[in-house]
């Protein structure tokens, strides 16, 4: 397929990491062309100010967030914000004629009710948050073709559902049962400074956080139910990892089945993402590793049964800042757009 040229973009909240992965994808694109790069802390810089190493490919400057301006040069706006402040947008960029996706968690939950509820800030845009769809292609590519607002998904649950959809999907594990224990690089915290982040405190030490309460969890709860067709809870458990980038999720679920084999469940994950060029299913005794998708767009999935105790154990591998984040969000554009879904995405990543 031809890509046609230019399709002109904005990206707000450039100076950030996901931003940052948004510039160095979109510059590679064939089909994109970055027209807008916006922010509020660093207005009035330029890219090259704040990463050296980008000064030679882009000179724009980061601007005040405008939407009027926005969009008489976009056509589409990636906006990686904190959580609560894209909401102030959406509403202004969709009704300029802008389509819109979001990497907060702000449109990731049709009903504000539950976001409300978890992230504990007041919305007042419940009709556009219904016409949001939820940006996971392996799960809503052709809602997404159609989208004028994706919401992007968070970087665990990315990792967690693409594990457990074929379960849910088909029905093969007691809904009630799902443990998942993930564990992310620093960086998906941000790059705001936090004594938590700082290599005295993070090296050599493994540490659990948001027990319990971790914002990522309904999220992970409303799409499962969504796939399930019935209610589905999830015991979730975030660790921060000595490492820079990616995320190993693994999941426990008790399998109704007791007759279910480590073969039966490769049988089911290669059928069912036969169609996913990003999610690579691997042989019986191989696990993922988070190097293995470092830099890249790719999904790696374990797969294993217990015997012994009935539960199937699924590890799924991913870059918190790609697949996790930005990349995403480009492999929406492009299913947004009519495009490739590989379009301008790398399909190797940078190893060891």
């Amino acid at each position: 397929m031809t890509i046609p040229a230019q399709l002109p973009v904005a990206i707000v909240g450039a100076s950030g990491y996901g931003g940052v992965q948004l510039v160095r994808l979109l510059l590679e694109h064939p089909g994109v062309e970055i027209t807008y790069l916006g922010g509020e802390s660093s207005a009035g810089q330029t890219l090259g100010d704040l990463y050296p190493h980008l000064g030679h490919r882009i000179n724009l400057k980061i601007e005040p967030v405008d939407s009027e301006v926005l969009s008489q040069r976009a056509a589409v706006a990636f906006l990686s914000l904190p959580n609560g402040v894209a909401a102030q947008m959406v509403p202004d960029l969709l009704a300029r004629g802008c389509r819109v996706l979001d990497l907060s968690a702000d449109y990731r939950f049709p009903d504000l009710s539950t976001y409300q509820a978890w992230y504990g800030l007041p919305r007042t845009d419940q009709s556009v948050a219904a016409t949001a769809v939820y940006g996971l292609p392996e799960l809503y590519r052709e809602a997404i073709a159609k989208a004028q607002l994706v919401g992007c998904p968070g970087c665990y649950p990315t990792a967690s559902l693409l594990a457990l959809a074929p379960l849910l999907r088909q029905g093969l594990v007691v809904p009630d049962s799902i443990i998942i224990d993930a564990k992310s690089g620093i960086s998906g915290a941000g790059r705001q400074a936090k004594i938590s982040n700082l290599l005295a405190e993070a090296d050599n030490s493994i540490s659990a956080y948001s027990v319990a309460r971790h914002r990522h969890r309904p999220e992970i709860e409303r799409i499962g139910t969504d796939l399930a067709g019935q209610p589905v809870k999830v015991q979730f458990t975030p660790h921060l990892m000595p490492m820079v980038r990616g995320i190993l999720a693994t999941v426990y679920a008790t399998a109704r089945d007791p007759g279910l084999t480590t073969d039966d469940l490769l049988v089911i994950y290669q059928a069912f993402y036969r169609h996913n060029p990003w999610v690579r299913i691997l042989p019986a005794g191989i696990y993922p590793q988070t190097k293995w998708a470092w830099g890249t767009n790719l999904c790696y999935i374990g797969l294993e049964v217990d015997p012994d105790t009935g539960r199937v154990i699924i590890l799924s591998a991913i870059d918190n800042l790609m697949k996790g984040q930005a990349s995403q969000a480009v492999q929406c554009l492009n299913l947004m757009q009519g495009w490739p879904e590989t379009e301008g995405l790398p399909r190797l990543a940078f190893y060891p």
